[in-house]
């Protein structure tokens, strides 16, 4: 598997598994929010991956990882 098509599938797992472990937590205040938190969090790896790939240039693309 190509190191592009890696990290994009990386990504995907690592949302899959937050998803998991969210819908795991504990119905409280706490867990909610927490858990949201960590929801997006993990999620975001994915959109800032995707949308570093789509850069036009290399100083684009860092810029979109950080």
């Amino acid at each position: 598997m190509a190191n592009k098509n890696q990290l994009r599938h990386r990504t995907k797992l690592l949302a899959l598994r937050i998803i998991k472990l969210v819908e795991a937590l504990p119905r409280s205040r706490t867990a909610d929010v927490i858990g949201k938190q960590i929801l997006r969090s993990a999620t975001s790896v994915g959109a800032n991956y995707r949308a570093s790939v789509r850069a036009k240039s290399t100083a684009d693309m860092i810029n979109k990882l950080k």
